[in-house]
This record gives structure tokens, sequence and C-alpha cells, in this order.
């Protein structure tokens, strides 16, 4: 990491660090919930539920079923956790009342949500030295604010993924994405892929977040992608065109699209997409098998849903959720979830017995601790200062693995040949993102 990297970095862990301070001396007591043994840890889990984009009820719905499970054991080292949840409505306005209902409950950490509007959230929760631990990661501030503990490498590391799988196989790619400020780093990230194996750039298709119809954008990417002419035999299978949408619950509905305009032309370009715009749930929705997905690549963070290593969720959902239609042990979100309330269960074991617990302890613990496993769905996650990587933008990435992965049967299953990999080399010649 340069030293102007480093300097930033401490200077907004200083600046967190000089505003605790005051709030302690102006009003008397350190913000945020508290408990010693026996007493109850209050902590929040906000997702958008019932909108007309993006949805991830599974992440609220999952972190119940932890508060439920963690409490028929006892809690956490005799503590028994209070699990908050909010609807953050896909709104900066939305987030920002989640941050605030979280504060005003005296909430010691923010554990698996989702939010595009990092401002609106992190703010407030800097403010009052709460944590945010374990976001869905696709905001640029859960990647660069000192009180944001990523579990995975967000939006960043899937689209850097993308580009390096879509690389080996692609003549030219097509990115369909939102047009909004989260959408906008969207294809840059996928072009640093693109660029580690000497692809060209990506077209660019922005489409309107809430839009049911995506006609012009599918003629749109049919059209950029329709190949080079004259390739050699040698050259065919790169020569094909490729179209990724990362749009969230509108993938579907581009891909529908999409196919309609490509049986109009004759031509099936190879479809594509990351974790959280296509899923298994999706694939068995929209005909297992016979899905239109099938053959389909994607990027993801964890490994595959059927791995053994998801087990543990698995059990406690079926025995926890009590018929929630929320909960799918397929959904990332779930899977985000049940991973950020691993790290706060490992985080809350390391106090000492008898030791009040703050949200500015909990991130003093963050900050300092050793790696924490989470049983193998990801690598061991830390922290300190010294597992900071130099990502442009995205300062706070520990962990920039991601899984290749492809419909196959009906069943998302790892990419035959395609081994894990740590996309933070790649991101880190990126160009600045955010």
């Amino acid at each position: 990491m340069t030293d102007w990297r480093r300097a930033a970095t401490l200077s907004r862990t200083f600046l967190a660090t000089a505003t605790g301070a005051a709030l302690v001396v102006g009003c008397g007591a350190i913000p945020g919930g508290s408990g010693g043994p026996g007493d109850t840890l209050t902590v929040m889990t906000f997702a958008p539920e019932g909108t007309k984009a993006t949805n991830m009820p599974g992440m609220t719905a999952m972190a119940k079923a932890y508060e439920r499970w963690v409490n028929s054991k006892g809690g956490i080292n005799g503590r028994k956790l209070r699990v908050l949840t909010c609807n953050e409505r896909n709104t900066p306005a939305g987030a920002a009342d989640c941050a605030r209902k979280a504060i005003s409950e005296k909430a010691i950490a923010v554990v698996g949500s989702y939010s595009q509007h990092g401002r609106a959230f992190m703010a407030p929760l800097e403010a009052e030295g709460i944590p945010f631990i374990g976001g869905y990661g696709v905001s640029s501030e859960e990647f660069q604010s000192p009180l944001s503990y990523p579990v995975n490498g967000g939006q960043p590391v899937l689209l850097a993924g993308a580009g390096h799988q879509l690389g080996r196989a692609c003549g030219q790619v097509s990115i369909v994405r939102p047009d909004t400020l989260a959408g906008d780093s969207m294809p840059v990230l996928l072009n640093a892929g693109l660029k580690a194996n000497k692809a060209p750039e990506a077209s660019d298709i922005r489409a309107a977040e809430d839009t049911a119809d995506f006609s012009a954008s599918a003629r749109e990417a049919l059209a950029d992608t329709a190949g080079a002419s004259g390739a050699s035999a040698k050259e065919k299978d790169k020569e094909k065109g490729c179209v990724t949408a990362v749009l969230g619950e509108r993938t579907e509905t581009f891909f529908d699209a999409f196919r309609r305009a490509a049986a109009e032309k004759q031509r099936t370009p190879q479809i594509s997409s990351v974790l959280g715009s296509v899923s298994q749930a999706l694939v068995n929705r929209t005909g297992g098998k016979e899905s239109p997905f099938e053959g389909a690549y994607l990027t993801s963070w964890y490994p595959v849903s059927n791995d053994p290593l998801w087990d543990p969720m698995r059990k406690v959902i079926a025995e926890h959720s009590f018929g929630d239609d929320g909960v799918d042990p397929d959904d990332s979100g779930a899977q985000t979830t049940w991973i950020a309330y691993t790290v706060l269960e490992e985080v809350v074991k390391r106090f000492k017995d008898g030791e009040d617990i703050t949200a500015r302890k909990v991130a003093r613990v963050l900050n300092q601790s050793e790696k924490i496993r989470t049983g193998g769905l990801t690598p061991d996650l830390s922290w300190r200062y010294q597992d900071m990587r130099a990502v442009a933008g995205f300062p706070r990435i520990v962990n920039g693995q991601v899984t290749f992965q492809i419909v196959r049967s009906g069943r998302l299953v790892a990419q035959p040949g395609e081994e894990s990999m740590d996309m933070t080399p790649t991101l880190e010649q990126a160009p600045r993102a955010a």
C-alpha cells in the first residue's frame, strides 16, 4: 500500500476516533448498546423489501432465524441476542431511517445488511461509533469507512471476477447495468478483469433501475456482441459475443427480453451474471434443467450452495425459520447474513467475562483481533491495518476471493477448469472506480 493511501486510511480512522471522543465528553457516556453477563445485546439487520427494484427479504429473515437459534442455546456467552430488522426501501431516506433506529435502540452493531445508499447510513453510524459488519457490498462506503467490516469483496470482486471469466471465453462483452451511482463503477471493475485476460473493454449499456421494459437494452446488447466477421476457425470460440447483466431482481426480466431478441436474429450469445442477480432459486423458478439460464456463467463469493460447508446454516433455517418463505439457503443475501452473524458471535466471545459490550468496544476488537474463522465459507477474516489492501476506492477489502460457476442440468456447479481466485491483485491494477 502506498504512503498516501496509508495516510488517507489513518486520517479517516483518527477522524472517527476524535468524533467518538467528542461524543463521550459531550454526553458523558459512550453511545451504543452494552451488555454485561446475562444482559441483552441489541443489533440490527436492514434490507429493502416490497420495492420496485432489488429486494432482499432473505437477509432480515435469516437474521431472525439466527436470533432464535442462538438464544435457544443460551445466547452468546450467556448474553441474549436481540435482532431488530428494518425495511431500507431502496431509498436514501429509508437507509438513514434504519441507521437512526439502530442508534435510538442502542445497537452494538449493524449486521448483514443491504443498501446501495452507503452515504445515507454510514454517516449516522460513524457518528455514534456503531460498526457495520458484513454488508452485502453494493455501496462503495462499505469498502471505505473505518467502521465497515465487509466479509466479502462485494460487487467489485464479483465484477472483476466476471471479467476474468468472460475474458477467457468471449470476443466482445456487453454489460447491462442500472443507471445509478452504484452502477457507474460496474463497467470499470468488469473491464479490469477483461484487461487481465487481454480482452477488449465491454460495451456499457445503462438501464433505468425500476424499468419493466428492457427491449431496447436487449437489442443494443445483441448488436454490440455481434462478433468479428472473418474470424478464423481457430478463433471461433473466442469470437463468441457475451452479455452479462447485473440488475438484481430485474436480471430475469432483462434476459427474457434478450432471449426474444436473440431468437429473432437466430443468435445464441453466451449469457452471464453475478451472485445476487442470478441464483439457484431463479434457475429453479424458470424451469430447472429446462431453464433459459442453462449454460450461463456466474461469479460468486462463496462455495456452491450444495457444498456441505453450508449444512450448519441449512439446519438453523430448517429448525428456526418457522416456515418463513423469505429464508432460502441458496440465497446470497441469507448466506452473507449467516457469515456476518458468525463474525459477530466470534467477536462477542472474545470479550472477558463480566465485561460490558458497547458498539465502540466491538469496533475496537474487530480492529485489533487475530483472524476470525467462518467455517470455511470465506478465508479467515481480519480487519487490522496490516490486512487492508491497496485497491483504489475500496481500501477495506480484506477478502477478494471469488468462485466461478456455471448452470449445468439446472444446478449451479463449479465451472470445470476454474479454481477459486483472489481478485485483489486485479483490482489493485484497476483505475479508481468510486
